[in-house]
């Protein structure tokens, strides 16, 4: 394994690893940004909803520059731009300097993670073996990180300004010098295998349509933990009101467990039976933590959540890459946007359900959804490449395009 691709692996890790602590910095300290601004209850989750959509945006937008822009040019300046507009949700005063700072933020936060898996694709392709996991694991790790400083932050009352500038003056400067080694991957330039893409090298949509919706499960059950998870202890499950904080924390430290071990099961076993365990194990977790007698069982089942729903995005990533080796960018900047349309989707599904219905019955919509993957799983299956097999193989354009021309 060369220098430049180890160097193009540790600096991509970086990158995901400040995107896991920016976006945890941002969503812990909602209501910090609420009452700084003085947003409504009404208007508050128009600004929400606003961010994902202004990311499909730009994950869609990503897909067009690309084709003109090496990803990593795009993602060496969409990452400094997230930040900063973190710090800009920090530094406002008026509602109108709020819209600004998170429409910055959501436009550059779907350019960077279309750019950011763009080039996890290429680099698991370059090494000839699953790493897609670890990445995704190190995006948990800097979610874990950056929602421990939120609570520093807001434990010690500290202003929003104060409490993300020390963090974005340390990520900023070293995810900028990091850039240098970014390795860009040749995809663009392979003949298509299996006849998925078009004869120009795009993207046949409905190929790639069951990863699009697996995509969209996978999230729709995320979100209902981040959303949720705290209001169903408390009111669902009788749970005291800090034991209530625990579930999302103990779902991201299994998220990052089950990440960080996912790549030797891709290996093992194949990405087929990875996804498929993942999907019962999820569902498994689901039901667990609608059937539960009390706020310790439904810990037990958010805790299986993590380790079910962990693995199902970043495979799908990754079987975007192989399903289309002659337009993969195109694929995992389409396929990135499934990844808001879950997110928009599954908070207010859940909300809707539990005061329609009930939220043990809202529980077990996202358990059924979960266990649609199981219909697909075929679709993460290895696809035949050049040389005739069936495994991702390392090739020399991906191992000699690094982004500064290494």
């Amino acid at each position: 394994m060369t220098d430049v691709l180890r160097r193009g692996r540790a600096s991509l890790a970086f990158s995901f690893f400040a995107q896991g602590a920016a976006f945890a910095l941002l969503v812990t300290r909602i209501p910090a940004i609420q009452d700084r601004y003085g947003v409504s209850d009404a208007l508050l989750p128009a600004f929400l909803a606003a961010v994902p959509v202004l990311a499909g945006v730009g994950s869609v937008t990503t897909e067009k520059l690309v084709k003109r822009i090496p990803p990593s040019r795009l993602l060496r300046w969409a990452q400094p731009v997230v930040l900063l507009a973190l710090l800009g949700v920090g530094a406002g005063d008026a509602t109108v300097e709020l819209a600004v700072a998170l429409a910055a933020f959501g436009l550059a936060v779907g350019a960077l993670d279309a750019s950011m898996n763009m080039l996890g694709v290429s680099l698991q392709r370059a090494y000839g073996r699953s790493i897609m996991l670890s990445f995704h694991a190190v995006f948990s790790l800097g979610g874990i990180v950056g929602a421990s400083l939120a609570w520093v932050g807001a434990h010690w009352d500290l202003a929003l300004f104060v409490s993300y500038l020390p963090v974005v003056a340390v990520l900023l400067p070293a995810a900028f010098v990091g850039s240098r080694w970014y390795v860009d991957g040749g995809a663009a330039d392979e003949p298509v295998a299996g006849g998925e893409a078009s004869a120009g090298g795009g993207v046949v949509f409905k190929a790639l349509l069951p990863l699009c919706l697996v995509m969209t499960f996978a999230y729709i059950g995320d979100s209902t933990v981040s959303n949720w998870s705290a209001k169903y202890l408390e009111d669902v499950l009788g749970s005291s009101e800090q034991l209530a904080t625990v579930p999302y924390n103990v779902y991201m430290v299994t998220t990052l467990i089950g990440r960080g071990l996912g790549d030797f099961g891709v290996r093992r076993f194949g990405a087929v039976t990875v996804v498929r365990v993942g999907a019962v194990v999820a569902a498994l977790g689901f039901a667990v933590v609608a059937s539960a007698p009390g706020a310790w069982v439904g810990m037990l089942g958010f805790t299986l959540l993590g380790l079910g729903l962990c693995v199902l995005v970043p495979q799908t990533f990754a079987a975007a890459g192989r399903l289309f080796p002659g337009a993969s960018d195109a694929a995992v900047a389409r396929l990135n946007v499934f990844n808001y349309v879950g997110f928009l989707i599954g908070s207010p599904l859940v909300g809707a359900l539990g005061d329609a219905w009930s939220y043990r019955g809202a529980m077990l919509v996202p358990m059924v959804l979960v266990l649609v993957t199981l219909v697909y799983a075929r679709s993460f299956a290895a696809q035949p490449d050049r040389y005739g097999g069936g495994h991702e193989r390392p090739r020399t354009a991906d191992v000699g395009r690094g982004s500064n021309g290494l």
